[in-house]
């Protein structure tokens, strides 16, 4: 089988490609290198199952040349992380619903199969059923704030892509799954844009305060990167998942402070933890929700999936990763050696 990952130098995307490659298939990334970084693939670079293509899924006519060498489309391509989120609300939109959509549009033309990645960001601020909490179902409705709170825009702009499979689905049988991600973290990961694990790492070794944003009560789920994985491969080789959506997560709650306190204490850290008003860092008005937990009993219905890797798993492998990077003096490389394949856009 040959792969095309949009987005596939990014954090999930270069561990896909890592377990594509290992069990033989071909892989075809394509990522414009906007968050995605060239350091996460560039151990694939001599690899002669591997190719970059440096472009956007914006851009109809590249896509198009990576689309119709492949079997099967990975759609990992997106605007990602609270921050950037907050930052550039319109190429937030524009990248994550026109780039689904272009992405769909090709399957159909040329027959792939696709699976979107979407996010738990659709569920918004929904967290309660029959007025208790409780884990989050796809057939639960969703609750957002109002339009004037930029960050609804994201959980917004994700549903639409899930409507788009959706819709490409049902009037044209493309065969589409899609899988909302809830916080998967690992090595390799990147706290440029508030991922909030590899930020707390990041601080903890530097001896910095952690700055936890508002009280830290509220709670979280996280799951390991390979989990993750083991559920993208299984949900690309069951027929049973096409035409679904299907939370991907590890429904494992833990609060911002006790994960504060576990970073310190993997880290043997001096840091400090710093409680900061939301509104210091997104602005006035910013909405976040108190619990978001994944059900997974529909993930598990398919692929007979269950998650091995723990918090404090999570903690040490990206523990090790960042003492090893610090170490490295890791900076930015040239790309010498790694098959990059430049389509032309006119």
């Amino acid at each position: 089988m040959q792969y095309l990952i949009t987005g596939g130098a990014g954090f999930i995307g270069s561990h896909l490609s890592d377990a594509l490659i290992e069990r033989g298939d071909e892989v075809h990334v394509l990522d414009n290198l906007s968050t995605g970084q060239f350091e996460n693939v560039q151990h694939l670079a001599d690899h002669e199952r591997f190719t970059l293509t440096v472009g956007n899924v914006l851009d109809y006519r590249t896509l198009e040349q990576c689309v119709v060498q492949c079997d099967c489309i990975v759609h990992l391509a997106a605007a990602v992380g609270v921050r950037l989120i907050m930052e550039r609300p319109v190429g937030t939109i524009q990248a994550n619903i026109g780039g689904t959509e272009n992405v769909l549009q090709l399957a159909h033309y040329h027959d792939k199969k696709v699976l979107v990645a979407s996010t738990s960001e659709v569920y918004g601020k929904a967290m309660q059923k029959n007025g208790s909490p409780s884990a989050l179902s796809e057939e639960d409705d969703w609750t957002l704030g109002p339009t004037g709170k930029r960050r609804w825009a994201y959980a917004c702009s994700k549903a639409m892509d899930e409507f788009l499979a959706q819709a490409y689905h049902d009037e044209h049988a493309v065969p589409v799954v899609c899988a909302r991600f809830f916080n998967t973290v690992g090595p390799r990961q990147s706290g440029r844009y508030g991922m909030v694990i590899p930020t707390f790492v990041e601080r903890a070794l530097a001896d910095e305060s952690i700055e936890v944003h508002g009280d830290g009560t509220q709670t979280r789920c996280f799951m390991h990167v390979t989990d993750a994985i083991e559920a993208i491969l299984g949900l690309l080789d069951t027929p049973d998942a096409v035409g679904e959506v299907v939370n991907v997560g590890r429904p494992d709650e833990i609060s911002i402070n006790e994960l504060a306190q576990r970073v310190i204490e993997h880290t043997g850290s001096a840091s400090e933890i710093e409680h900061i008003p939301y509104e210091e860092v997104y602005g006035p008005g910013f909405e976040d929700m108190k619990r978001r937990t994944p059900d997974i009993s529909k993930l598990q219905s398919l692929i007979d999936f269950v998650p091995t890797n723990s918090t404090d798993d999570i903690l040490r492998d990206v523990v090790a990763y960042s003492k090893e990077e610090e170490a490295s003096g890791a900076s930015p490389s040239v790309m010498n050696g790694v098959a990059v394949e430049a389509l032309s856009s006119t």
